[in-house]
């Protein structure tokens, strides 16, 4: 659990801004960083502070179909880069209709998280002042950075990112071992093509350090 502080003074941040639409927050970092959590633990501070609407999603169930990852081998670092996220469907049926002149028609998901099934998830409207609050990898890509009102990044080294990783994964992977080899060989080099491409903590309002989870550091980013 983050520390109620940081939660506290990322609340204030949200809270602070003002747009004539829904105010489309982020939360980006690698795998096993503690994205969710923290934006799981946000969303209840936010709605403790405010009657704003605040909109839940997991851009985990915006994948692309793995049949549709054509381009590179499926288990490749570049696949998972380049091909997993479906950018469109995260622009059109979530970001623009909740963004300026949007009708704020949006669904929170497009597929089950592992991708392999299509979700059948309603159309919701959102109210004008509501705030999404939404967490994923990768999504301070260039085809969606500039449709966020509020970028948070959760930052941790790539050795805990394996270390965390593989613990957590196991569960559903061979062994801990196996999910050790997922990271080295395919999360992680991904992961280092966004950094080294992006730069997603210089895109960033605000950088959480997360290395230790009892003890976030929180810093400003972008000025």
């Amino acid at each position: 659990m983050a520390s109620l502080g940081v939660v506290g003074e990322l609340a204030d941040g949200v809270l602070a801004i003002d747009r004539p639409h829904p105010v489309r927050v982020v939360i980006d970092g690698p795998s096993a960083a503690g994205k969710t959590t923290l934006a799981d633990e946000l969303a209840v501070v936010l709605r403790e502070r405010t009657d704003r609407e605040v909109i839940r999603v997991g851009l985990d169930y915006f994948k692309t179909a793995p049949a549709l990852r054509a381009t590179y081998p499926l288990e490749s670092p570049e696949s998972y880069y380049y091909e997993m996220s479906d950018l469109g469907a995260i622009r059109s049926k979530l970001l623009l209709p909740l963004g300026p002149g949007g009708d704020r028609r949006y669904v929170s998901g497009m597929r089950t998280s592992n991708a392999q099934s299509a979700l059948d998830a309603p159309v919701e409207t959102a109210a004008v002042d509501a705030v999404l609050l939404a967490d994923g990898c990768f999504s301070l890509r260039p085809e969606l950075v500039d449709h966020w009102d509020f970028r948070i990044y959760v930052h941790v080294d790539f050795d805990v990112v394996l270390r965390r990783g593989a613990e957590r994964d196991q569960a559903w992977m061979d062994s801990a071992a196996a999910a050790e080899e997922r990271y080295r060989t395919r999360y992680i080099p991904g992961e280092r093509l966004y950094v080294d491409q992006v730069d997603p903590q210089s895109l960033a309002e605000l950088v959480v350090d997360n290395t230790d989870l009892e003890r976030p550091v929180l810093r400003q980013g972008r000025s």
